[in-house]
């Protein structure tokens, strides 16, 4: 299967579940797609992607936690330090549960990742040659209830929130990162280093598939 014919099956496929399409330009993709999934008010936003020189579909979605919901947080880390390390656990072991690929984003201080859980994406990849409608479908599915599931945890322990999205300190990092790079592009390369510290799960990027 070629990433032409792939593509066409995916429009076909999403327009007979009446899946709302959003384009996006990546310069990256044949195709990237934002989808709302499932129908109705209580649909979550997720992009498909098939990447160039990849022979795979990849379905992915972040979730930004509310800025309230990370107060709240904070304020378990400091009261019942041990309560936080439990609840982190069973957010990590219940996304391993889920059988999807996953990674998470921790608030920075003292420079240790500790929290409060600030964002956290699920991604799954098909590959052209297990690619049908049923396989595609039954991702986004999967990654919805994953994605639900961490949601209601959320919901359950800290509330509701506030309706206001929180900081991303990754997110932060990367750009200056980015910008750092632009003005370094035309020095020396760049050292490569690497880094064994990190908790699973925690550095991964679903634009990893691209």
């Amino acid at each position: 299967m070629s990433p032409v014919e792939a593509e066409g099956l995916v429009r076909s496929w999403l327009a007979s579940e009446r899946i709302e399409v959003r384009e996006q330009d990546d310069e990256r993709a044949h195709l990237h797609l934002l989808v709302k999934y499932p129908l109705g008010k209580s649909g979550h936003m997720f992009a498909i992607i098939i990447p160039k020189e990849r022979d795979l579909l990849a379905i992915s979605s972040m979730t930004r936690v509310d800025q309230g919901q990370q107060n709240a947080m904070k304020k378990m880390m400091k009261s019942e330090a041990e309560e936080w390390k439990s609840w982190m656990h069973e957010c990590r072991m219940q996304l391993i549960a889920s059988g999807v690929d996953w990674g998470i984003h921790l608030g920075h201080s003292d420079g240790e990742r500790a929290g409060p859980l600030q964002a956290f994406n699920v991604s799954e990849p098909v590959w052209f040659d297990g690619l049908t409608k049923n396989e595609m479908m039954q991702n986004l599915r999967r990654l919805w209830l994953a994605k639900l599931g961490i949601i209601h945890e959320i919901k359950f322990t800290f509330g509701k929130g506030t309706g206001k999205p929180g900081p991303v300190d990754d997110w932060q990092d990367r750009e200056k990162q980015r910008s750092g790079a632009k003005k370094t592009s035309t020095q020396q390369p760049k050292e490569i280093h690497t880094d064994d510290s990190m908790s699973f799960g925690e550095g991964f990027d679903p634009s990893d598939w691209i």
